[in-house]
């Protein structure tokens, strides 16, 4: 049985409702080396400008921005997590789950905050990934509390919001010498702890993974579509 890796949020695909078999299969098996994939860096810039202005704080004024809204106390935020380390191999799967969170807080009681960024709008209206989401931040829960980081509390996304309401009357306030500034507001969403949902997945990862061929796509699957359709062209006669 070949040992697979798979990260926290490729595992929580499999929690989406319009979930693809054929597709999933595909991505186990090509691993990094699917064509066309671009993920703009400001993004991950975004994050990391982020994790320094909270950090930042903390160090100055002692306590957290009032924005993350948890009742409990924060002690610490915990550094120095990496992929190296912050892993958990499933002896019974064979799968190597890796993945880390944005943050881990330890608060006051001795237990664990784990916070993940989403540079997006909040809506009360539930977010379409959100089960992708959950299954992402309970993986990051199983790992911690399998690598030292025991127990986990709650988990939580953390939405920064850009922004954008800018007329002709407020333009100077978001100037500046040589460009201008997009301010963020943080909404905190606390999701439901339930790290022990998370082997059934690896279990169902390693079920498709063996499977010897691609399974049959979910009807409507537009990936899938647009995979038959780019067939068409590569052996069209």
């Amino acid at each position: 049985m070949a040992q697979l890796r798979i990260s926290a949020k490729d595992l929580g695909v499999f929690a989406l409702p319009g979930f693809c078999p054929r597709c999933a299969w595909l991505k186990l098996h090509v691993a990094n080396k699917l064509p066309y994939q671009i993920f703009p860096g400001i993004f991950s810039s975004i994050d990391s400008y982020t994790k320094k202005f909270i950090s930042s704080f903390f160090e100055k004024y002692g306590h957290f921005p009032e924005w993350l809204g948890s009742e409990d106390k924060f002690v610490s935020l915990v550094k120095k997590l990496h992929h190296s380390n912050f892993n958990i191999l499933d002896q019974t799967n064979d799968i190597l789950l890796t993945g880390v969170p944005d943050e881990i807080f330890k608060l006051k009681d001795g237990s664990y905050f784990v916070l993940d960024y989403k540079t997006a709008k909040y809506t009360e209206t539930q977010d379409s990934l959100l089960p992708l989401y959950e299954v992402q931040l309970n993986a990051y829960a199983y790992i911690a509390e399998r690598t030292g980081l025991s127990p986990v509390k709650k988990i939580a996304l953390a939405y920064l919001e850009p922004q954008t309401g800018l007329t002709h009357e407020n333009v100077e306030q978001f100037k500046t010498g040589d460009g201008f500034v997009l301010p963020f507001a943080g909404k905190i969403l606390e999701l439901d702890l339930k790290p022990n949902k998370i082997p059934d997945y690896l279990k169902k990862v390693r079920e498709l993974y063996d499977q010897p061929s691609p399974p049959q796509s979910k009807t409507e699957c537009k990936d899938c579509q647009l995979l038959e359709n780019l067939f068409k062209i590569l052996f069209q006669k």
